[in-house]
C-alpha cells in the first residue's frame, strides 16, 4: 500500500511541474516572440520493491519523473503593427542581442530607441548587427528594414542586422521569457525580415486550457485514490485493534 501511495505521489509531482509549465504558457499569451513550452516525462523503475503481497520477493515498481522541457520553435503568425522599429523574421533565425551575459538570442522584435539612439529591445539590450550596435541621431528620418535585413535611414547605411540559428534549437537555454543562450551559432541563413510587423506567441489558447482541465483532473483522480487508500488503512487498523488475542 505505501508503494502505491508513492507511486500516485510521483505523479502529483510530475503533473504540479506540469502545470507550471501550462501556466507559464497561458500567462505569454500575447507576448511578442514566445515560443510555448512542454514537458517530457519517463518511466522511473524501482527495481528491488518488497512487499509480501508479490509473489516474489523482489518486484518493479515504476514512477512517474518529470525528465525535460522542451520549446516548440514554430513560428508565430506575424501582425502587422505599423511602427517602423518593429521587425518580425521568416524562417528559423533569431535575432542576436547584446546582454552583460554575453551574445543572446530573441524572435521578440518589438523594439525602440534608447536615449543614445540605439536600437534596442523592450529590456533594453542592444540589438547587434554586422558592425556592432545600430545608432540613430535625433535629426534622422525614413527608417528602413529590408528583407535581408540591411538598415538606413535619412544618414545612410547603419548595417545589416545579425541573425543567428541553430543546428539543434532544443539545446538552447531558456532565459526570462522571450530570451535563450547557446553556443556555436550559425549567422549563414536564409532567414527573412519583415519590417513594422511582430511575430506572436505560438501558444494555443485552446490546447493549452484543454491541457489545464486535463492536468487538474488527473491530479484530483490521484487525490481521491490517495484518500481512498487512506481509509481502507484506518479500517484495517481499527479493525486490528478490535481483534481479540
Amino acid at each position: 500500500m505505501e508503494n502505491a501511495q508513492l507511486i500516485g505521489l510521483s505523479r502529483q509531482i510530475a503533473l504540479r511541474r506540469q502545470m507550471d509549465v501550462v501556466a507559464n504558457n497561458m500567462a505569454n499569451l500575447n507576448t511578442v516572440g514566445y515560443k510555448n513550452m512542454d514537458i517530457l516525462f519517463e518511466e522511473y523503475v524501482m527495481p528491488v520493491a518488497r512487499h509480501k503481497d508479490f509473489e516474489m520477493l523482489d518486484q518493479p515498481l515504476s514512477y512517474t519523473q518529470d525528465w525535460a522541457t522542451v520549446h516548440d520553435f514554430s513560428s508565430g503568425s506575424i501582425t502587422q503593427t505599423g511602427n517602423p522599429l518593429d521587425v518580425a523574421i521568416q524562417g528559423k533565425g533569431f535575432f542576436v542581442i547584446d546582454t552583460p551575459g554575453g551574445e543572446r538570442y530573441t524572435r521578440n522584435g518589438s523594439f525602440q530607441l534608447n536615449e543614445r539612439g540605439e536600437l534596442v529591445t523592450s529590456e533594453g539590450y542592444n540589438v547587434l548587427a554586422d558592425g556592432g550596435f545600430v545608432t540613430f541621431g535625433p535629426e534622422e528620418t525614413g527608417i528602413t528594414i529590408t528583407a535581408e535585413g540591411r538598415v538606413t535611414s535619412s544618414a545612410g547605411d547603419k548595417g545589416i542586422l545579425r541573425v543567428a540559428e541553430f543546428d539543434n534549437p532544443q539545446s538552447l537555454r531558456r532565459e526570462g521569457d522571450t530570451m535563450f543562450s547557446g553556443e556555436n551559432p550559425i549567422y549563414d541563413n536564409p532567414s527573412r525580415f519583415v519590417q513594422m510587423a511582430i511575430e506572436r506567441s505560438n501558444v494555443s489558447g485552446v490546447s493549452e486550457m484543454t491541457e489545464m482541465i486535463r492536468v487538474t483532473k488527473a491530479y484530483e483522480s490521484i487525490s481521491g485514490m490517495q484518500q481512498r487508500q487512506d481509509e481502507l488503512r484506518r479500517t484495517a487498523i481499527r479493525k486490528l485493534g478490535d481483534t481479540k488475542a
